[in-house]
């Protein structure tokens, strides 16, 4: 019978999702169509804020796992036209980060951060002490300050804390590690629910001092997602005999497990991961991050297979089918912004840098899942 529906479908040209056979190759093809589109329609002559920062991660997850790929040198040239810097205020007695901000004596906070990064990822390729120069001097000075409350949001924990890791394995110097752990339990005491293993996006909006319309709790899926993505890039660095690596693994896997379960039937998560009723229907970027940090995890042994292969493939087939547009562009993205907002319109014309940045790096993932699928 199944055969007979494939032929007919077949003979209407209309093939449906479960006779669609899933190849690195053809994953491959849409990640070149992705970036493609991106930095044949968009300058590379943008600020290093986070969000053309997290763009940029994610070109550089593509050059890694293709390095003859030609995309490399869209980031070099906007490293280069930011001068290898995020913030740029010079004098360490001016840096601020306890307050939102984009000014340039924000050096310390971790939206400027996230450059660093790609910069680090550029100067494995080519090294040369300039690429890294400013990377070196604000997050020695962060590691060595005496605060600890430098990652009062959850987004942080992507778009700094990463840099910690990158930082070790650069200098081998243990002082990053431990400004990490110290800084991340911080975090913790704001905004992680021991109840669930989820973090609300900042102290504003923990429970119940907030509530969704419906008054249950708040859960941001790109929160959420950010920080899925950032431990998954952290224990990719991260010694195996720190004598906290446990503890990153297992604050990682408790919050794997509670992403999965708030999955929607449709393969996304809604922007209110508990309460779907909050801000209905489909949305990209806490999708594309959950994915990606699943998909890390189970290719890398921390996440069983047999747990996970049902929701990585379906939240594949959601950004594959949905999120993806046929000219490259990647759909269903909130815009900047902290929170689940009740009638605010997303669709597949809801495109942005981040979302291109975190769909690249699910994808490169799960060319990996089915490369090593098909060993």
């Amino acid at each position: 019978m199944k055969k007979s529906i494939l032929l007919w479908a077949l003979w209407l040209g209309v093939l449906p999702l479960w006779a669609k056979q899933q190849t690195p190759e053809s994953i491959a093809e849409i990640i070149q169509r992705v970036n493609n589109n991106w930095q044949s329609n968009h300058t590379y002559k943008t600020r290093a804020f986070w969000d053309d920062a997290v763009y940029h991660i994610g070109n550089m997850e593509v050059v890694q796992l293709f390095p003859k790929s030609d995309f490399t040198g869209y980031s070099m040239r906007w490293a280069i036209h930011n001068r290898w810097q995020g913030a740029t205020e010079k004098d360490p007695k001016k840096w601020k980060y306890q307050h939102y901000g984009e000014y340039q004596f924000h050096v310390l906070f971790g939206d400027w951060q996230t450059c660093f990064q790609t910069y680090i990822d550029l100067y494995k390729i080519s090294p040369t002490k300039d690429k890294i120069t400013r990377t070196k001097e604000v997050m020695s000075y962060m590691a060595d300050a005496p605060e600890s409350d430098y990652w009062w949001w959850a987004d942080a924990l992507f778009m700094s804390m990463p840099v910690m890791t990158k930082m070790y394995k650069l200098t081998g110097e243990q002082k990053y590690l431990n400004k990490m752990y110290s800084c991340i339990l911080f975090t913790d005491s704001l905004m992680y629910d021991h109840e669930t293993g989820l973090y609300f996006r900042d102290a504003k909006y923990v429970y119940p001092k907030h509530k969704t319309n419906l008054g249950k709790k708040d859960f941001w899926a790109r929160a959420d997602g950010w920080v899925l993505a950032g431990l998954a890039k952290v224990l990719q660095d991260l010694p195996k005999d720190y004598q906290h690596y446990d503890f990153f693994v297992e604050k990682y896997r408790r919050l794997a497990a509670a992403a999965a379960k708030l999955q929607q039937r449709g393969g996304y998560w809604t922007r209110s991961m508990m309460d779907p009723r909050q801000a209905p229907g489909p949305e990209t970027s806490g999708t594309e991050l959950l994915t990606y940090g699943l998909l890390w995890g189970v290719n890398n042994g921390i996440l069983p297979m047999k747990s996970y292969k049902k929701t990585v493939e379906r939240a594949w087939n959601y950004l594959q089918n949905t999120a993806l547009q046929p000219d490259g562009r990647v759909g269903y993205v909130q815009p900047i912004g902290e929170k689940a907002i009740p009638d605010q319109i997303v669709d597949r014309n809801s495109e942005t840098n981040f979302g291109v940045g975190g769909f690249l790096l699910a994808a490169c993932e799960y060319y990996r899942y089915l490369k090593a699928g098909t060993k």
